[in-house]
């Protein structure tokens, strides 16, 4: 009987690890559907809430720019405070933020519940991926731990669509927010029984310097691009985020060393994650209003519309690690970027009357599918010959890059659509043909966009070595 008491005990905490994760997991995808679930409500939250076209972008900017922004000073925290106080911190102040942008009355009540909800998220991020680390030390379990999380990043956007059109058509906007609530509410109850305090042993002072650096210079660029009287903005915002990097090379306990940047490998895999993620949020941001502003179809449709992303992201997913000792790491990457430069030249095509199958379901289908090979071929380069010590960083700037490149991208290519918009306007075209122009000239901009990044990966991405075995460490956000 006393043998059977360790068996027994250990298959408990077995069970407690993996409702941990659960639990861990349903809070990261929460912060992952609220990236895209938002897209979706646009117009009617235009329309209630009287934004102009290029305000409506600080709705989905004022999330990931703080999100992005302070990720890695978001970690750093959690390793010196205790990683589950800060989970808990941080997602409280997440559904306080939910709850504020459900009730917003005006533009700026709902652009600072999202600035809120993307402080929030940079804290839960960071501690839920090192609270899973911790409660899976064995490789095996580790590994398939960490293997769901990875579906969850390739899920996250598209479900936040489709559930954003459920929610929009049959309630209401306000509940693309209110429906963070309840899963936070439960993630909150849950985790102090399943998760386990714990800190790091190396407690560095978190570089709060550089973490205000970035974030207000990277605010005041897209603030700059998206403002019709904001060039000084972003002349300001480019000198800090130059200061950021002198601070860097200066900085006792920097959140980015520079010289984890100086491998070439690593530089054009968080090179093709940020492309990628201004991609993305073009598409999801400009897609769902060209459905319902010009196609004149309702939210629903539009959430449906990006229903294929999802599967066809983890089946290429699936395929990348099968295609990559085969064919090498170069060459599915530059095939999953030439896939995803044809999307964007066929989203390019949209117009008043244009073919729902040709501009947009073609596309839809060559997105995900060169995603899946792009998206994760770049995560294996960006993490390239990185150890226990530094998997962490190479994490965290993976997860920064493909934050800020949605915030970045999205500033720069609705601002280039806005003024094309405008242009249209003011020579005598109707509102729906000059805002499908606009549009246009998005989808094919980014299409450039993503053809020189083919082109800078076909160049310069050299061969790997042969004895590297790069570690995944996925991140949240």
């Amino acid at each position: 009987m006393s043998s059977a008491l360790p068996s027994t005990a250990s298959a408990t905490a077995a069970r407690r690890r993996w409702w941990g994760l659960i639990v861990l997991a349903v809070a990261q995808l929460m912060l992952l559907l609220d990236t895209t679930v938002v897209n979706v409500a646009l117009a009617p939250i235009q329309h209630d809430l009287a934004f102009s076209h290029v305000g409506l972008s600080w709705v989905v900017n004022g999330y990931t720019l703080p999100f992005g922004g302070l990720l890695l000073l978001g970690g750093r925290i959690a390793d010196a405070l205790g990683r589950r106080r800060v989970f808990l911190a941080g997602l409280a102040l997440f559904a306080v933020a939910s709850a504020i942008g459900g009730v917003a009355v005006t533009p700026a009540m709902l652009v600072i519940s999202r600035v809120l909800q993307g402080v929030g998220g940079a804290l839960v991020a960071p501690a839920a991926l090192s609270l899973v680390t911790v409660l899976f030390t064995e490789p095996a379990e580790r590994a398939r731990a960490l293997s769901t999380w990875g579906v969850l990043r390739g899920l996250g956007a598209a479900l936040g669509a489709v559930l954003g059109g459920v929610l929009v058509t049959y309630l209401s906007w306000r509940w693309v927010f209110f429906v963070n609530l309840p899963i936070a509410v439960v993630a909150f109850v849950c985790a102090p029984a399943l998760v386990s305090e714990s800190r790091s042993p190396r407690r560095g002072r978190p570089d709060i310097a550089g973490a205000v650096l970035a974030t207000v210079g990277l605010t005041l660029i897209v603030y700059g691009l998206l403002a019709a009287a904001g060039r000084w903005a972003a002349v300001v915002g480019v000198v800090l985020v130059l200061a950021f990097g002198w601070w860097q090379s200066k900085a006792s306990n920097p959140l980015v060393p520079l010289g984890f940047l100086l491998s070439r490998r690593r530089a054009i895999g968080n090179l093709v994650l940020l492309t990628f993620s201004a991609a993305m949020g073009v598409l999801f941001f400009t897609m769902a209003l060209y459905v319902q502003q010009v196609a004149g179809l309702n939210a629903l449709y539009s959430g449906l519309s990006f229903l294929p992303i999802g599967p066809l992201f983890m089946l290429t997913g699936w395929l990348t690690a099968r295609l990559i000792p085969r064919i090498g790491q170069r060459a599915v990457m530059v095939l999953g970027l030439l896939l995803l430069t044809a999307a964007f030249v066929m989203f390019a095509g949209v117009d008043v009357g244009g073919s729902s199958v040709r501009d947009v379901l073609i596309g839809m289908l060559l997105f995900p599918l060169g995603a899946g090979f792009a998206v994760i071929s770049g995560m294996i380069a960006s993490v390239d010959g990185t150890t226990g010590a530094d998997a962490g960083t190479a994490s965290g700037i993976n997860n920064t890059s493909q934050q800020i490149g949605m915030a970045l991208g999205l500033a720069t290519l609705v601002a280039v659509g806005d003024a094309h918009t405008r242009s249209l306007l003011s020579a005598g075209a109707d509102s729906a043909h000059a805002a499908a122009g606009g549009y246009a000239l998005s989808f094919a901009v980014t299409a450039g966009v993503m053809a020189f990044t083919t082109l800078v990966a076909a160049v310069f991405l050299p061969k790997p070595r042969l004895a590297s075995k790069p570690t995944l460490n996925g991140g949240g956000g």
